[in-house]
């Protein structure tokens, strides 16, 4: 395996976790479990993680990317900005959870207000996540470009031709 694909196994993880950790810990915040919370900042800490071997194998897979016709560079870039900004915010939410993990072991008092941070902060990390994913997806897929037309079929081109 080469490093793009590389990339493109370990690109969705950090996407996915923290819309998991979301889940779980709302659950948490219903069962009034803090189990589950803590369960969820692991989650969220794991997640950060991950964005260490998307963003090593980002590199690599951008020279590799560059290389293919058709592949602008505007799109790399846009990409690799956005994911760079994802990435950040990403290690903030595990240092967050981290912190979430501590209080909560502690039986902090801010333990229940940090809950709330971390959950909204991570509400923040998936918007963003979904912004690095859509403009890596925009590299190769043309069909998810905000600018991007269908073209135009030969049934359609010959009913155009029909109707002239």
């Amino acid at each position: 395996m080469n490093e793009a694909h590389w990339h493109l196994v370990v690109n969705h993880i950090p996407i996915i976790f923290p819309i998991v950790g979301v889940i779980v810990i709302i659950t948490g915040f219903i069962s009034k479990s803090e189990a589950v919370k803590r369960t969820a900042y692991l989650i969220f800490t794991i997640g950060a993680l991950s964005c260490l071997a998307a963003m090593n194998t980002g590199e690599g897979a951008e020279e590799i990317v560059e290389e293919i016709s058709g592949i602008s560079h505007d799109y790399i870039e846009e990409h690799e900005e956005s994911a760079e900004t994802f990435a950040l915010l990403s290690y903030l939410l595990g240092a967050l959870s981290l912190l979430g993990l501590w209080a909560s072991f502690k039986k902090k008092s801010f333990s229940t207000i940090l809950s709330v941070v971390v959950l909204l902060y991570a509400l923040v990390v998936i918007y963003f996540g979904r912004q690095a994913g859509t403009t890596g997806g925009e590299i190769r897929h043309t069909e998810i470009r905000s600018d991007y037309s269908a073209p135009v079929s030969e049934h359609e081109h010959e009913e155009e031709h029909d109707n002239d």
